[in-house]
């Protein structure tokens, strides 16, 4: 049998709600989010998914999602295995604010490029700002440098892909099935990685809340078949959303 990976984005956030720049935020899900969560836990059970493991990172509203998910699909009881480096990326000095106001303030090329690009990160926050990882508990135990001040995409590549390659890809190895609830960037940069996308292609891509993406692998890791999502019409249309934030 091929070992599964099954990939989710938290459920509607209070600041997706808001329409705001999260980040590394800590926001719960709102009643919508918390009913996605749980229509991915079903979408999971009727495609007979069972898993032998699971990660989240460590921000509430994957935590719940996931949690929420577990739950309707009867596997409360899974281990799951948190990490900051599955966190959303981190906006710097954008986080809590408006994404249309920054348009109308910085022009939508500009906040298209902070959004969307590979490699421009936004304004940074300095290590007063509230929202400086450091000020954060959850957090204390990273070396100093470790903690960003703000990301592109890139960063958050190359903070996610050790945590992939270290922890998940030996449990995919001993063809087990792992469930993944992440956040729209983080999985962004897993995407990439695992269909080949680059540099420029990335850009377009948008992942939708609460739709379980599912990959199949072969003994050496490559694609067993195409990845696919458990709804494909509905998460279309969310990633269609999730593509219009800005205006």
């Amino acid at each position: 049998m091929p070992s599964t990976l099954c990939i989710v984005r938290h459920g509607q956030s209070s600041w997706n709600e808001k329409n705001l720049f999260t980040g590394w935020v800590d926001v719960d899900l709102t009643e919508k989010g918390e009913a996605e969560a749980r229509h991915a836990g079903a979408l999971m059970k009727q495609a007979g998914l069972w898993f032998d493991a699971a990660h989240t990172s460590l921000l509430t509203r994957a935590v719940r999602t996931a949690n929420l998910a577990l739950e309707v699909s009867g596997q409360v009881w899974l281990p799951v295995s948190r990490t900051w480096r599955l966190n959303e990326r981190h906006y710097g000095d954008l986080q809590g604010k408006d994404k249309v106001e920054m348009v109308s303030r910085f022009g939508k090329e500009q906040v298209q490029l902070w959004r969307r690009s590979y490699d421009v990160p936004p304004p940074p926050v300095t290590r007063a700002h509230e929202f400086h990882p450091a000020n954060d508990k959850r957090y204390r135990a990273l070396a100093p440098d470790a903690l960003p001040t703000s990301e592109c995409l890139k960063d958050v590549v190359a903070r996610v892909l050790p945590y992939w390659h270290d922890v998940v890809v030996p449990q995919l190895r001993a063809n087990q099935s792992v469930l993944v609830v992440a956040h729209g960037n983080s999985l962004r940069a897993l995407i990439k990685h695992l269909e080949g996308i680059g540099d420029q292609d990335i850009v377009e891509l948008n992942v939708p809340t609460g739709m379980p993406r599912l990959y199949r692998f072969t003994d050496d890791l490559s694609l067993a078949e195409a990845p696919r999502y458990l709804d494909e019409a509905a998460a279309q249309a969310g990633a269609a959303a999730v593509a219009k934030q800005t205006g």
